[in-house]
């Protein structure tokens, strides 16, 4: 009668604390430049060492240059960050990837590299100085995103105290039409449920929609669980996870994979699995998704009308009129990529959209692979020459325009069609930039028509 969440975490305990919180071993920690740099200044303050560097991981992404990754880099910041990561790693022991090291071609986004490395398994605990960890359960893990002083605390301990969990079945039934992805299904559940519908539950999608599903898109669901509210989202393994993990460089390998196997599927929700809550969409209903507003909740279908009661701040600022439609919203920058949707099925359906066409003459249009690996992959399947003659630029592996903390940035009030996961103000690096997520195929669409268009009647002309 457990849930996978209630399994893992039983497992994972190390007692109860006196403040109703639940001291948890934590799997694998992963740690990038950004938020990491504190927590090891603390370390050495305390003299402290770190208790199991073979479980912490390090990747650089968040500020890294996405236009020319040589070093050192020409962003001087970039370069200080990285090095200093470097130094870190170094003095205590902790495998690292980025530019220009010894295993650069590793180097990637957090919570693409941690699945295609076969670092993220069904079961683990795992924890990362960063939102969108809860990727990572879209292989039946129960991941974190955590702060500086956690950080700090999992490097030193390698476990956290943190509040127990409510947990919510959402299940998704049916078939998706054609035009209609991950990426839409999540933007439904966060504008039914709303931003703070998630706050003190775990989310566990499921259904015949996620059944079908592969790893990718399961991991655009799980990876803006966080958007919802939720602190962290999970899809309980299954033949597709085992699947995608086999073969993969941490992954078990020969007999050690059977019993691997064995023992994740009996982590699996059971049946008679008791929740807090329990939430029913119907994958027919949902379209190509767009948001209008200035959070991931505010959004509308592509076919409908924003609400007559929609947040007048965010109308404002967005520019919008209640009753006005998103389709036909010109744009002037289109960005695919991002942890939500910078891997390689992600770019594939991209360039389908796109071969052929070419970006309108007023939208400046980029595509950031999400890793290395990814980038290595579309290359060797031709992507890259497809993006570039349509116009786009192809860019190496980071995190780039999702959150802009390179050069990677809106100017003024340019308007971003946003394959990325937050639409807040200033988030992609302009205070007045306005950013409108939606699918990397809608992404596509828009760049080529200059604004807001249906995917869906673009796919009907594409060509075979």
């Amino acid at each position: 009668m457990h849930t996978l969440f209630h399994k893992v975490w039983n497992a994972h305990t190390v007692r109860a604390l006196s403040s109703g919180q639940t001291q948890l071993f934590v799997g694998l920690h992963l740690i990038h430049e950004v938020t990491s740099p504190q927590a090891f200044d603390m370390l050495r303050q305390q003299g402290w060492g770190v208790a199991h560097p073979e479980r912490t991981f390090a990747t650089v992404d968040h500020i890294v240059p996405t236009s020319a990754q040589t070093r050192p880099f020409l962003d001087l910041m970039a370069e200080d960050m990285t090095i200093a990561l470097e130094r870190n790693c170094r003095q205590f022991g902790i495998q690292l990837w980025a530019p220009g090291g010894v295993e650069s071609e590793n180097q990637g986004i957090v919570h693409v590299i941690g699945p295609e490395l076969g670092l993220t398994q069904p079961g683990m605990t795992i924890a990362c100085g960063d939102s969108h960890t809860s990727t990572h359960g879209a292989l039946g893990a129960i991941a974190f995103g955590i702060g500086t002083s956690q950080v700090r605390d999992v490097l030193a301990s390698q476990c956290l105290a943190l509040d127990p969990l409510k947990v919510r079945r959402i299940d998704i039934n049916g078939a998706l039409r054609p035009g209609v992805y991950a990426k839409d299904v999540i933007l439904t559940i966060i504008r039914r449920l709303g931003v703070q519908g998630g706050v003190g539950y775990a989310y566990e999608y499921g259904g015949s929609t996620l059944d079908a599903m592969t790893i990718d898109e399961r991991m655009t669901i799980c990876n803006m669980s966080i958007e919802g509210g939720a602190r962290a989202g999970y899809v309980n393994p299954d033949k597709t996870t085992f699947a995608y993990l086999r073969g993969r460089r941490f992954a078990p390998s020969g007999a050690a994979f059977d019993r691997a196997v064995a023992w994740w599927r009996q982590l699996a929700s059971d049946p008679d699995a008791q929740y807090d809550d329990r939430v029913s969409l119907d994958a027919a209903s949902i379209e190509p998704t767009v948001t209008w507003g200035i959070n991931p909740g505010q959004s509308v279908g592509i076919s409908e009308r924003i609400a007559a009661a929609a947040d007048e701040e965010a109308l404002t600022f967005m520019g919008f009129e209640r009753g006005q439609k998103v389709e036909g919203r010109k744009i002037d920058v289109a960005f695919i990529g991002s942890c939500t949707n910078g891997r390689l099925s992600d770019l594939e359906e991209a360039a389908r959209l796109v071969r052929g066409r070419h970006v309108a003459p007023h939208v400046k249009a980029l595509v950031v692979p999400g890793s290395q690996a990814v980038r290595k992959a579309a290359e060797a399947k031709g992507l890259d020459a497809i993006f570039t003659k349509a116009g786009f630029e192809w860019r190496g592996a980071g995190c780039s325009m999702c959150l802009a903390m390179n050069t990677d940035k809106l100017e003024g009030q340019q308007v971003c069609a946003s394959s990325s996961n937050r639409n807040f103000k200033g988030r992609q690096g302009s205070p007045t930039g306005r950013t409108l997520l939606m699918s990397p195929a809608m992404v596509a669409a828009a760049a080529v028509a200059g604004e807001v268009v249906d995917v869906r009647e673009m796919l009907e002309e594409a060509p075979v």
